[in-house]
């Protein structure tokens, strides 16, 4: 057994250093953090895995969408699997300003000025509805494509972003992105009114093809598995035929297992589906995405970058 140790801090370490510090704390959530850290840095050097990440729409309208956008960038993971609603947020922040709030507004007097409350940023509705319809009219009057796979989609509506976006960096570098829940947003929306008087739809069984090729190309898979939700489950779901993700990382606010729901449910029960392999590393991590997001990401930058 290893002694706790007190951590102490002199304003100079670095994040790698501080989440060390965690790691030889011991204690609670900071030894959680730490150890799926860990299971990163080894996983994201491994060459014939398949590195997969998924995130829901919400941390997109915060700081956090510059981490997943970096990410992106270094081309640390293979693929994503994300929420309509990353699609909405991802655009919407190359073109207009999202702002801070305070979780305590009052919402009935933002509806009346024309502002949205989400969690405690504010979205005015000309940073959101009305600059998606503007940009996506535009966008998807270039699309010469007849039957459109998600992936495809993200990488051309990629093109017209800026270098602030996750959806540029995943077309620069052709990363797949995948949303499985397409018509749940904005974009959706677009897409179905768009698709009322023009010759295209969204084929979302291209993208399974794509998953399913490759998830047989690679000998192993992992994944970074942020929040819960339809971007959740297409991992998992995708992993058990090919025996199970080889390790997982949770990071999670989901927090009450008890209500079976897939959002809350823990590694070892995807287990029990052949979702997750028997001897895979896990760490499932409790905590708020846009706290932990920074650290965790400084500090696998130095071990992977």
């Amino acid at each position: 057994m290893n002694p706790v140790k007190d951590i102490h801090l002199n304003g100079s370490e670095t994040a790698d250093e501080i989440v060390s510090a965690m790691n030889e704390g011991g204690g609670f959530v900071a030894k959680d953090l730490a150890f799926g850290v860990e299971i990163l840095k080894k996983g994201l050097k491994e060459t014939e895995t398949l590195k997969i990440l998924s995130f829901p729409a919400d941390i997109i309208a915060t700081g956090a969408r510059g981490i997943i956008a970096d990410m992106a960038k270094e081309k640390a993971f293979d693929v994503i699997i994300a929420t309509c609603g990353m699609l909405d947020h991802d655009i919407a922040r190359c073109f207009k300003d999202y702002y801070q709030g305070d979780w305590n507004l009052n919402d009935s007097e933002l509806y009346k000025k024309g502002l949205n409350r989400l969690g405690n940023v504010v979205v005015p509705n000309e940073s959101y509805g009305e600059i998606l319809e503007k940009k996506m009219t535009e966008i998807l009057a270039t699309i010469e494509k007849k039957e459109i796979s998600t992936h495809e989609l993200c990488w051309e509506i990629g093109k017209h972003m800026n270098e602030s976006s996750i959806l540029y960096w995943c077309w620069k570098n052709q990363i797949p992105v995948v949303i499985p829940g397409i018509t749940d947003g904005s974009i959706g929306y677009q897409l179905w009114q768009w698709m009322q008087d023009h010759d295209m739809k969204v084929n979302v069984f291209l993208d399974e093809t794509m998953l399913s090729n490759l998830v047989w190309e690679h000998k192993r898979s992992g994944a970074f598995i942020i929040g819960g939700g339809i971007s959740k489950h297409h991992v998992i779901w995708w992993a058990q035929f090919k025996n199970g993700l080889d390790w997982a990382v949770y990071l999670t606010t989901a927090a009450f297992e008890r209500d079976g729901s897939l959002s809350s449910a823990l590694p070892k029960e995807a287990v029990s589906w052949g979702k997750i392999a028997e001897d895979a590393p896990t760490a499932t991590i409790y905590c708020d995405a846009t706290v932990a997001l920074p650290l965790m990401w400084a500090a696998l930058k130095k071990g992977i970058i």
